[in-house]
């Protein structure tokens, strides 16, 4: 059985997530540099393997703050991961 393998075309895909803040609110965020592929054996979506990262440096909720604070210690730590 042949492999058949996508490459995500940045130009027409997006990475988006939705996070419930304080069960008040909802905080909508992106990942604006990202790559990706999916991988099936035959012609379905039966066995499809998809393989996605996301630099974190990239992330964007359109508040410079809280992006800052994501980037930080607390959550995913750029400086840490930039530098491994």
């Amino acid at each position: 059985m042949s492999k058949t393998k996508w490459v995500m075309d940045a130009a027409h895909s997006e990475i988006q997530f939705k996070i419930k803040h304080l069960m008040i609110t909802n905080i909508t965020g992106q990942f604006t540099k990202f790559e990706g592929t999916v991988e099936t054996e035959g012609e379905d979506f039966a066995t499809a393997k998809a393989h996605i990262t996301a630099d974190i440096s990239s992330i964007s909720t359109n508040n410079t703050q809280r992006d800052g604070h994501l980037q930080a210690e607390d959550f995913f730590d750029t400086k840490k991961s930039s530098s491994a």
